[in-house]
């Protein structure tokens, strides 16, 4: 069975929506699994201590899940167009499986939510692609024929699935984009296992 692991951080529910929306796209091809994973909240005076299981959602993020993965779709929130401190934190912390290239070769796509206009969607998007690009993953794109993509007018980029949480819930066209990015990291990862 081909894994695809998606992680996200979100404060507010709606990086998890899309999270959830992406599962659907990569389930909806035989044979290949969504696996949903978070980041706990990080503290900016001390470490902070979380028990291993989250009071609601998905399970904390560990190193074997990365390990295990076959592809990756990771998520956050734009925080002043880059990505949130709690996710930084958890990829800063994958020294361990960058120096053997543990995940070299898999694909991988970005995606993000904001609270407001002109926050940096794409440069969040691109802040994500970074660490993923020096594990040697392969940066997949939401494609330029993606119908929804082109329809949009609320959120989507070619660099991956966005949305603008304070105007209103995930469009039609912003899940279509979410589920267009699961298929395609789906579609490739399972190509490349049998390869």
């Amino acid at each position: 069975m081909t894994k695809i692991l998606i992680l996200y951080y979100s404060r507010n529910g709606t990086t998890e929506k899309m999270a959830q929306q992406i599962a659907r796209g990569v389930e909806s091809i035989d044979n290949v699994d969504a696996v949903l994973r978070t980041v706990p909240e990080i503290s900016t005076v001390c470490e902070q201590t979380e028990d291993s299981i989250p009071n609601s959602g998905a399970p904390y993020a560990t190193l074997e899940d990365l390990k295990s993965c076959d592809g990756l779709a990771l998520g956050s929130p734009t925080h002043f167009g880059n990505m949130a401190g709690a996710l930084k934190h958890f990829i800063d912390n994958t020294v361990e499986i960058w120096f053997p290239g543990t995940l070299s070769g898999k694909p991988a796509g970005v995606f993000t939510s904001t609270g407001s206009m002109h926050t940096g969607h794409e440069s969040t998007l691109l802040s994500m692609m970074l660490p993923l690009m020096h594990h040697g993953m392969l940066i997949m794109s939401v494609p330029s024929n993606e119908p929804s993509l082109r329809e949009t007018i609320t959120g989507g980029t070619p660099y991956g699935p966005s949305h603008l949480s304070s105007a209103h819930d995930l469009s039609a066209d912003e899940k279509s984009i979410c589920r267009a990015l699961g298929i395609r990291l789906a579609k490739t990862a399972k190509a490349l296992k049998n390869i």
